[in-house]
């Protein structure tokens, strides 16, 4: 069924409605309700079904315009349910306004389900999986006639503004939730743009991103310019064909997965940078993508060498079980097989490592392990046994129901597949964890970063905390913090600290570099003897910006310690600890794993900030109240 888009009421002091206009004469469906404001772009409008699209007009003809468009719904119609439609502006060709930075010709701005529109939040996350971007957000928050009003737009630029409730609404309700200021005289050509030769709108660098999250086949220069990446290494012409190669590889396995929006970009970027180090691509990758993405694509680059290796099959799905929650495990695959696609891999060493890709597939699938939440039903039913205990002990539980399963403790023969018995599954781990409930254990946060990226700046602003162990003080205790020649025991000595620390219970923060697994895992080993919950605080700092930091430092270490420290950096993976903060260079947490119940509306997909509410019991914490081992870096 087709449905006409509704006619938008213009504000009252918008000074671009005409005489046929409908204007907004009451505007109580907006006052004391959370709006969003969003840039009206000048195009055509949309409508995009599984199974087709039309213009405003339901019988709209072909026109030139329209032709891009027609291909995207293609690519994306698959992602629409049945009786669902998006709407949106399609901004190929040039009407009054000419733009040359867009992210795609075509942005949504609602998505309804049948009769209902649904919330703005939710309306963003849809149209991110699909691959489809949304109009630049202006302003949020509760409607305000008088800040609407202050609004200040580049009408050379900028057509005018939609504005519309956060929640979502009936049909019936559009002519009271929704409605637009135009700028005057906003039609300024001659000619009606559909009888006018057809030019096309400009694209800017992040179309490239979008291509891809939609469906399109990977540019894998034009991605590279998009993140502000160099070229790929080697040859100009090799390192070309390897990238085409494996981002083709890539893009064709997570089709076939049915992998769309973000987990399809980060599949094709993981695989093009498979053998970039981790911590330098999840820091460049932030400004551009955000934390979450970027953190994302660097562990799917990091980990798919991991499938390409002979692994005891006795231990095959207990791995792939704590895997899953360290990456998207079909995605993973993907990137491992993509990797293999380089034209200078050696045949007999590709060989290999397909059939252990293959192999480890096999185990995936058998254990219901290869979608993208394979543990949803799980995590949603212990959210829903757990409600009302503290966040901390929802997380311990969360975390500990996770290992029960990877040990297959849990679940045994129950299975993950959809309309598999979760309630039996859910059930076995609420009983699994009922010793942690009581919330009588300590707690400790792991500092995880190299000198000079903030950690200590961050550890030091933690409320609450009980004891605070830094190796850099105990060195200072002993004559100079800069001294490492007695690396071992000053760590024994922070070690037997932190024990008799987390004894006496409380919050315990340890502030060391923890560059690598090996470092961490000592201090692991205390933490556990304690039955500690331990939270990684991984600190993802831009290695030229570490630079700069480092030679303002009032302590700062030598540049060749500094470069060898990056080296060997290995933040930690999802599930090395029980939960995982990853913090920027700004000192802020840009996201978070291992909360059993997610803070609502924490993440802001549509611009990648963290919302100020997160409190610290499952994200931000503060949002509330030069030697190997066994020596280690302050």
């Amino acid at each position: 069924m087709r449905v006409h888009y509704p006619r938008t009421a213009h504000l009252p002091w918008s000074p671009g409605a005409s005489s046929d206009d409908v204007r907004a004469g009451d505007l109580s469906g907006l006052a004391g309700r959370e709006v969003v404001v969003t840039e009206k772009l000048d195009g055509e409008n949309t409508t995009l079904y599984a199974d087709g699209l039309h213009a405003r007009s339901l019988d709209s003809a072909h026109h030139p315009s329209r032709a891009w468009v027609k291909g995207l719904q293609g690519r994306v119609g698959p992602g629409i349910p049945d009786g669902w439609r998006v709407c949106g502006e399609n901004m190929y060709a040039r009407h009054s306004l000419a733009y040359d930075d867009l992210d795609s010709w075509f942005y949504g701005f609602s998505v309804w389900a049948g009769d209902h529109c649904l919330g703005w939040d939710r309306t963003v996350a849809f149209l991110r999986r699909l691959g489809v971007p949304t109009p630049p957000v202006l302003w949020r928050g509760t409607f305000d006639e008088r800040a609407l009003r202050a609004l200040r737009l580049d009408t050379a630029r900028q057509e005018g503004f939609v504005v519309r409730t956060v929640d979502g609404f009936p049909r019936a309700e559009f002519g009271r939730r929704v409605a637009k200021w135009v700028r005057a005289r906003h039609v300024q050509t001659d000619a009606h743009w559909m009888f006018a030769e057809v030019v096309e709108n400009g694209l800017g660098p992040s179309a490239a991103l979008w291509a891809v999250r939609s469906g399109a086949p990977a540019d894998p220069a034009a991605l590279r310019t998009a993140l502000g990446l160099p070229p790929g290494i080697g040859p100009e012409k090799a390192a070309e064909e390897r990238d085409s190669a494996v981002a083709a590889e890539a893009a064709a396995r997570l089709d076939a997965l049915g992998r769309t929006g973000d987990a399809r970009l980060a599949g094709v970027l993981a695989a093009m940078l498979h053998g970039t180090r981790r911590p330098w691509l999840a820091a460049r990758l932030a400004g551009p993508l955000g934390m979450p993405l970027a953190r994302r694509i660097a562990d799917l680059a990091g980990l798919q060498a991991a499938l390409h290796r002979p692994y005891p099959d006795e231990q095959r799905r207990s791995g792939l079980a704590r895997l899953a929650h360290s990456a998207d495990l079909g995605a993973l695959h993907a990137v491992a097989y993509a990797a293999l696609a380089d034209p200078a891999a050696a045949p007999a060493e590709v060989r290999d490592a397909r059939e252990q890709i293959d192999w480890s597939m096999l185990h995936a699938e058998d254990a219901a392990l290869l979608g993208p939440a394979p543990l949803a039903a799980l995590r949603a039913g212990l959210g829903t046994a757990l409600a009302g205990l503290d966040p901390a002990v929802r997380d311990r539980c969360w975390a500990e129901a996770r290992e029960l399963h990877a040990q297959g403790r849990i679940g045994a023969g129950l299975g993950l597949q959809p309309g598999a018995p979760a309630d039996a599954l859910v059930e076995e781990a609420a009983a699994a964890t009922w010793r942690w409930r009581s919330g009588a254990f300590p707690r400790l946060i792991h500092l995880v970063g190299p000198s000079g990226s903030g950690k200590s700046t961050f550890g030091a602003g933690l409320p609450g905390v009980d004891a605070y162990i830094s190796l850099d003080d105990l060195r200072e205790a002993r004559g100079s913090r800069a001294d490492q020649r007695a690396n071992s025991d000053v760590l024994r000595q922070g070690l037997d600290r932190l024990d008799k620390a987390l004894a006496a219970g409380g919050t315990v923060v340890w502030d060391a570099t923890s560059l690598n697994h090996q470092q961490r895992s000592l201090v692991h080993a205390v933490a556990s003897g304690r039955d500690a919950l331990t939270t990684h605080a991984v600190v993802l700092v831009d290695e030229d910006e570490l630079m700069r930091r480092n030679a303002v430092r009032p302590h700062p270490v030598p540049a060749d310690v500094l470069t060898a420290q990056m080296h060997r950096y290995g933040p930690p993976y999802p599930g090395q600890a029980h939960r995982t903060w990853y913090i920027d260079a700004s000192g802020a947490v840009r996201d978070a794993d291992g909360a059993l119940v997610p803070a609502p509306d924490a993440y802001d997909a549509w611009d990648h900030s963290w919302d100020r509410s997160w409190d610290g019991a499952s994200g931000d914490p503060r949002g509330s109240a030069a030697a190997d081992p066994p020596g280690e870096e302050g």
